[in-house]
């Protein structure tokens, strides 16, 4: 049966991008593989529950691959899979966005006295 998921990539998009952390993680993800230690200490305001619920959602939808080594102490590593790397224009296009928008809002709160 078909739903909405396989017909609108809009609808999509915001399907796999659910959750507060999500691009947030894909961006810190694009600049390398990164430890469950480094996330959190790169995205301090995230809750360990919370970033493990999204690192494996993200997971799940195939946007990273968690590689784990057997090794004492064992440790896990993240990084973007190959479906996630082509996220890399859209974090892109969000960053430049994000530093025109916030420029617009200065210019609009702190306007220069004339």
């Amino acid at each position: 049966m078909s739903t909405i998921y396989d017909k609108c990539p809009y609808v999509t998009t915001q399907k796999v991008l659910q959750g507060k952390w999500a691009i947030v993680v894909l961006y810190h993800l694009s600049t390398g593989t990164k430890r469950f230690n480094e996330l959190e200490r790169l995205i301090p305001e995230v809750t360990r529950t919370v970033l493990t619920r999204q690192l494996r959602q993200l997971e799940q939808d195939k946007l990273i691959t968690r590689k784990v080594f057997a090794e004492v102490p064992p440790h896990v590593e993240y990084s973007l899979s190959i479906l996630g790397a082509k996220f890399q224009k859209v974090l892109n296009e969000i960053e430049i966005f994000g530093l025109d928008y916030i420029s617009e809002l200065n210019k609009i709160n702190n306007p220069k006295d004339k």
